[in-house]
């Protein structure tokens, strides 16, 4: 585990350890998307992580699936990420918002303009979502047309350049979990005829574009991306093309030189064996569910340059401490994931601050 405490630079960043604090949707945001009053001191207090990955934050009113989540295209955003940037690196830490477009998996009651969901094409996920009045279906979206999405690549290149205007130090274009970009990757989500459907090169063509506009923008050394290979969620199923899929998308994207690919690996090894091999830059793997005596062993392997962790940190603000001292850790509380106020949210005990752990 010793690896996972050296420095290690990526791009232009020297970060202080191995460690990165996976996005995690929050649901704490003011109404009109600005960060809300305790998302400061919730990143601040986690900031000795090499890295910290923000949830989340919509590129557009159109990209916005869940309740209260933070945005980045407006000037009241700017500022309310700036306050977290800002105390961020007054403690020495780093920090990339991920730009997150939820495609279909949204509900008008949950967005700012009210609209049907935009997507590759109108086939509803179906699966339900939380909204003002409790639990709904989410409704079918409507397709995109090829100027939408053209529009919607500029959308993601604003919401970039916002974001650097907030003091972050990078974006990660979020391309997993089922969401707008890996809608485009899925025949069971996108059964288009033009440029952006059919073929590999076609469904890969959206986050290629995505992410050729970002690095145009603000910069390779600033731009990352995350993907979930396999990932069978709401109605997602990329079919025995997958991997194929994947390992063009990898092999095009490692073109760009982005400072980092965050992989949410699902259990396909050789696809894993394959994009470390393909990917040239910063590698940061995030395996859901690994267990605490198997932190580290991706770096030590040299399959991964960072690993990346949600739930323990989310519990443990002092997570690097708590694993270079070998002390137990905070269980999560899972109830208080989504929504509410500072219970579950900044209140977790450290080691400074209580002895019940």
């Amino acid at each position: 585990m010793n690896q996972i405490f050296k420095p290690i630079r990526i791009g232009k960043y020297q970060l202080a350890n191995r460690l990165a604090m996976a996005p995690m949707t929050r649901s704490r945001a003011q109404f009109d998307g600005t960060p809300g009053e305790l998302a400061t001191e919730y990143y601040t207090q986690r900031a000795s992580v090499g890295l910290i990955i923000a949830e989340g934050a919509q590129p557009s009113e159109d990209g916005q699936g869940y309740l209260a989540t933070p945005g980045i295209y407006t000037d009241s955003h700017i500022a309310g990420w700036k306050k977290i940037t800002n105390a961020i690196h007054a403690e020495g830490g780093h920090i990339f918002i991920q730009l997150m477009h939820a495609g279909r998996m949204s509900h008008p009651d949950n967005t700012p303009h009210h609209r049907q969901a935009v997507a590759p094409s109108s086939i509803a996920p179906g699966t339900g979502t939380f909204t003002p009045t409790g639990m709904q279906e989410i409704p079918k979206p409507r397709a995109l047309t090829t100027e939408e999405i053209k529009q919607t690549v500029q959308d993601f290149k604003h919401a970039a350049r916002s974001a650097i205007e907030a003091g972050a130090d990078g974006v990660e274009i979020h391309g997993a979990n089922a969401y707008l970009i890996q809608q485009f990757f899925a025949p069971s989500a996108n059964t288009r005829t033009d440029e952006y459907g059919g073929s590999i090169e076609n469904r890969a063509r959206f986050a290629i574009e995505v992410a050729t506009a970002i690095v145009e923008e603000i910069g390779a050394d600033k731009t990352a991306i995350r993907l979930s290979p396999g990932a069978l969620l709401w109605g997602i199923d990329e079919g025995q093309e997958g991997p194929e899929l994947y390992r063009y998308l990898v092999k095009e994207l490692n073109k760009l030189g982005l400072v980092y690919l965050h992989v949410m690996h699902l259990g396909n090894e050789e696809l894993l064996q394959d994009i470390r091999q393909l990917w040239t830059q910063a590698l940061i793997i995030n395996r859901p569910g690994r267990p605490r005596e198997n932190i580290g062993t991706d770096i030590e392997s040299g399959l991964a340059d960072l690993e990346s962790y949600g739930q323990m940190i989310l519990a443990n603000p002092d997570f690097v401490s708590r694993l270079q001292q070998n002390l137990p850790m905070n269980e999560a509380d899972n109830t208080t994931y989504y929504g509410g106020d500072a219970q579950g949210y900044v209140d977790y005990p450290t080691l400074n601050t209580s002895t019940e752990i």
